[in-house]
This record gives structure tokens, sequence and C-alpha cells, in this order.
């Protein structure tokens, strides 16, 4: 396994990672245990940076890691999340604060998963309507605290991470060192602002839904007219010709390499510069594994190059910045 510095932080994360979005999910991982065996099996192949959310698993995927990580936590590096509207189960504490939400979602997160301190804590999802300061203050105060290390942003445009990072640099506060967002060889918007602004400035990218739903794990033929799959952008993109076409290519040049359809979406993932590690939702021990040795194509640029010429995208389709919902507007 290879590792990597996050941005400008002191993290030295995995340059595959474990997304918790299936623990404790009742369509995929409903026994802690399992979540458990998948996890600890992930420390033994070296990776070490697992991200989960507040809001996945209805609350209880931060269950599932801390349970799995007790006598190991100090060989993982943990990245959760937090949301400050669009609560999936109802809004837990009505009329708080933003200041409160915040404070009381990072207490309940260190109970959850059983820390005295959470190695990198993300806000969810953008929030126009509130100034930034009311944001990064109290996150600052809990860097301060040590019960955070440092404080990434997850679907922000370039712009909005540089806003912040200006007002937490005038305040002397803990910048954002780290962006969560989504791309994969056929979801390419963030090329266009958010990767050069992480490469000028050093600050770590994870993107999320590398392989487009399961679409580019291998799993699927290019000649199958529809996907053996109910997720719908997998659906969606069988139902492409030209995306067929694509899988087509992208899968001979892999074979020509000795390689996998999988190996090959994380290694072009982690051929550019401003990639941290690539998280991946996981469903069983196996998945993990071929994660794990994905790891071992260190790409070129010139293989880079190459593909980019097979998947070379128009800047069209929809959702061009900032992915995900954010309508609540939280009592300050």
């Amino acid at each position: 396994m290879r590792y990597r510095n996050l941005g400008s932080s002191d993290l030295r994360v995995s340059v595959i990672g474990i997304g918790a979005i299936n623990f404790a999910n009742e369509e995929r991982i409903t026994d802690i245990a399992e979540s458990g065996r998948i996890i600890n099996h992930a420390l033994d192949l070296g990776i070490n940076f697992i991200d989960t959310a507040d809001a996945y698993g209805h609350g209880q995927s931060e269950v599932h890691v801390g349970e799995a990580l007790r006598g190991r936590r100090d060989q993982a590096i943990i990245a959760t999340k937090f949301k400050l509207s669009n609560f999936r189960d109802g809004d837990p504490w009505p009329g708080a604060t933003v200041r409160q939400r915040i404070i009381n979602s990072v207490d309940r997160s260190l109970a959850k998963l059983q820390t005295d301190h959470i190695d990198l804590y993300q806000i969810h999802h953008p929030e126009p309507l509130i100034a930034h300061d009311e944001i990064l203050e109290p996150l600052n105060e809990l860097v301060m605290q040590g019960k955070v290390r440092y404080i990434g942003e997850s679907n922000y445009s370039a712009w909005r991470h540089a806003q912040a990072n200006a007002v937490a640099e005038r305040h002397g506060w803990a910048p954002f060192v780290s962006v969560q967002g989504y791309y994969n060889l056929l979801r390419r918007h963030v090329e266009l602002e958010v990767l050069p602004f992480c490469t000028a400035n050093n600050v770590g990218f994870i993107p999320y839904r590398p392989l487009a739903d399961g679409w580019l794990s291998g799993k699927y033929s290019a000649d199958a007219e529809q996907a053996s799959t109910t997720r719908p952008r997998a659906v969606a993109l069988q139902a492409q010709q030209r995306r067929r076409e694509v899988l087509t290519e992208l899968t001979a040049f892999a074979a020509e390499r000795g390689r996998s359809m999988l190996d090959l979406a994380f290694a072009w993932l982690l051929a550019h510069p401003a990639v941290g590690s690539v998280i991946a939702g996981v469903s069983n021990v196996a998945q993990t594994e071929a994660n794990a040795a994905a790891s071992g194509w260190e790409m070129t640029r010139v293989e880079r190059d190459a593909i980019d010429a097979i998947v070379a995208w128009d800047g069209t389709s929809e959702e061009v910045e900032e992915p995900g919902g954010h309508s609540m507007k939280p009592v300050r």
C-alpha cells in the first residue's frame, strides 16, 4: 500500500480508503460484526483511511466503525462528516444555532466512534445561506480543543473553498485542508475549477463514487443492453451506446497492461497530483482486497493522457457545480 499526505496536513493516508456508506445500510451491511471483519481486514492490508458520516446508515455507520476499531484506533485515520441541513431522518435539534449544531454533531460522532478525536471533520454539503465565519469559528474551537485534528469540506466549488479559507486566514483559524468531491472517469466536472485550485494551493482532494456506482468495477459487460443492477446511475450509463463503447476501449487498455477495469479506474484518479486517497464503499472482504490491489498501478502521465483521449468530456451535463442538497436555513 502507498501513502500520501492529505494536502497540507500531516495526515498520512493510504491511497485507497474505505468509504463506510455501506455499513449499517439496510440494503448492504446490517451486521456490525461483518463491518468489523471488513475494516480489520482493510487495516491488515495497509488501508488506514476510513471515511464515514453521521448521516450514513441512519446514524449507525459511525457506530460500526467505532466498534471495529476498538483496540486498533491508533492504526486508523478517521474522517467523518456533519450536516447543518437536509436531515434524512428529521432535524435532531430543532431551533438550534449553527454553533450548537456543530458542537452537538461532533460530540455525538465522538461517542459513536468511541474516540477522543476525529482526524478529519468535514462539512457534508455547502450552506450558501450561512456565512463562512459562523461555520469556521466553532470548527476552529474544536481543533483548539483537540476534538478534531483537521477540517475539510465536501462538494464545495473552488471559489467557495477559497472564500472560506480567506476568512480562516483573516481570523487565524484552522483552514479547510481537503475537498471531498464527486469524481470518476465519467464524471469530470471538478477538473474545471476544483482540481486546479487544489493543486495550486496544496489542498487534498478525496474522490467519491470512483467506480461510477459500480459501472467501472468490471462487473458489467459493455455488450449488454441493460446493466444487471438497480442503481439508477449504472442503468443510465449502460443505456448509452457511447458509454458502452468507452467501457470496451478502457477494458482493452487495462487488459493490455495486465490490469482490470477496477485497477484502471482507481489508478487514473491517483495519477492526479491533488488526489490524496480514493474512497469506495465495500460490501465484503473480496472487494476490499481488489480495491487495495489497485494501489499497485502507478499510472504514468502518458497512460493517463491516453485514457483521457478515450473518455474526453465536452463540459456539459447536469450539476457542473456543487452537487448535493442544501435547502434548510438553521436558526442562528
